[in-house]
């Protein structure tokens, strides 16, 4: 089954832009476009699309609102931050809104795909660059609840990179037992995405963080 795309920019031209390049890739279906937040988000509820594109700097709705929106209501649907921004309100508030990764427009066309492949398969992308900037704003829970050992096993394999698939051959589980420890992992740590559950194991040193 291809990835299904959905890709939020208030620009026309680099909707239509994405749209052609990533239609050329087997691996991907563009279900829809939208041109502010608001309709990203409304749009999204409908075509409950894998991955989300998500311009920061949109009308009506601000981008990391609408990923706050989206993932709310839409915890299966993966949101990445593709935007020119890279200020560390603009970082840390993707992330804590959910999104599952940060990606500047000026990526290589390669680094686009990998970053979409990665987010469907739960899998935390991050610019070298923006990683450097949430390490040093994002803090760590206050009073996270304590993770079961199973917990901190998948916890570490989310720091490491790894997808779900991966983290399901790794500790000999089944994928949907991975993300339903995935979501309990979230709730007892008080964080919205995979992306803010691998600083807090990398700023308790339970393992590093990776960067693509």
């Amino acid at each position: 089954m291809p990835i299904r795309i959905f890709i939020a920019d208030d620009h026309a031209v680099v909707r239509q832009g994405l749209r052609m390049f990533l239609s050329d890739d087997p691996e991907f279906e563009i279900v829809g476009e939208a041109g502010d937040g608001q309709e990203a988000v409304t749009q999204s509820l409908v075509l409950k699309p894998d991955v989300v594109l998500m311009d920061l700097l949109m009308p009506v709705l601000d981008g990391i609102g609408a990923i706050g929106k989206i993932r709310a209501e839409l915890p299966d649907t993966e949101v990445i931050a593709l935007t020119s921004v890279l200020s560390d309100d603009a970082v840390v508030g993707a992330v804590k809104a959910g999104a599952i990764g940060y990606l500047l427009k000026e990526a290589e066309p390669e680094e686009l795909r990998r970053a979409i492949k990665a987010a469907a398969a739960g899998q935390v992308h991050l610019t070298p660059k923006a990683a450097a900037r949430l390490v040093r704003e994002v803090r760590a829970p206050e009073s996270p609840q304590a993770l079961t050992e199973r917990e901190t096993d998948v916890l570490r394999l989310i720091a490491g990179g790894k997808a779900n698939k991966e983290i399901a051959a790794s500790l000999t589980i089944g994928e949907q037992t991975v993300k339903t420890h995935v979501s309990n992992i979230l709730m007892k740590l008080g964080v919205q995405s995979r992306t803010q559950a691998a600083l807090y194991a990398a700023q308790i040193g339970l393992a590093p963080l990776q960067t693509s």
